[in-house]
């Protein structure tokens, strides 16, 4: 990023290439709307184009990041309220057993797991959700989620340990009535 704040605006490119994917599953996690999504991942490196001379290199760059993509994402919000907004389904590939070894059945119990897990994480809190998304699925330190958040490091652990316990209870609560 130091090189696109100084003047060469074809790095943005590699950068690019190397954040898209990651920002993209962020918002998806986030809004559940791919269409949505993609438009915010092309808002956010809008943004640090145009912003690209406020990126100090003593900061995380994946921290300043998402710092414009939290930003670009509540825009979004401000700007679609009142809307009525689809769910588009998360993740359409389907996991793939690890060995031959995992028949029908156990697939079938992995693929259930994961959509009781996804509609366990789609009653979270916006603000618990964003934690662990951050946390779990995008593997940001906790020093680089404090700058995003704008708190201290303690702060994350605390929020993400509740998000946690938080995610645990309504996934059960969602099992129990599953089978009942």
């Amino acid at each position: 990023m130091a090189q696109v704040g100084g003047g060469d605006v074809a790095k943005m490119a590699v950068l690019f290439e190397r954040h898209h994917r990651a920002l993209f599953r962020y918002f998806v996690s986030m809004n559940r709307n791919r269409e949505l999504s993609e438009d915010l991942v092309q808002d956010v490196f809008l943004r640090m184009l145009r912003y690209r001379a406020s990126y100090d290199t003593r900061q995380s760059f994946t921290a300043w990041m998402y710092q414009i993509a939290r930003n670009a994402s509540v825009d979004q919000a401000q700007k679609r309220r009142g809307e009525v907004v689809g769910i588009d389904e998360f993740d359409d590939r389907r996991p793939e057993p690890a060995s031959g070894a995992a028949g029908p059945a156990e697939i079938a119990e992995k693929l259930q797991n994961l959509a009781l897990l996804r509609r366990a994480l789609d009653r979270l809190p916006e603000d618990k959700r964003e934690i662990l998304v951050l946390s779990r699925f995008q593997n940001m330190k906790y020093e680089e989620i404090a700058s995003v958040l704008g708190c201290e490091v303690g702060a994350v652990k605390t929020r993400v340990f509740r998000a946690v316990r938080s995610l645990e209870q309504i996934y059960h609560t969602l099992a129990k009535e599953k089978t009942a």
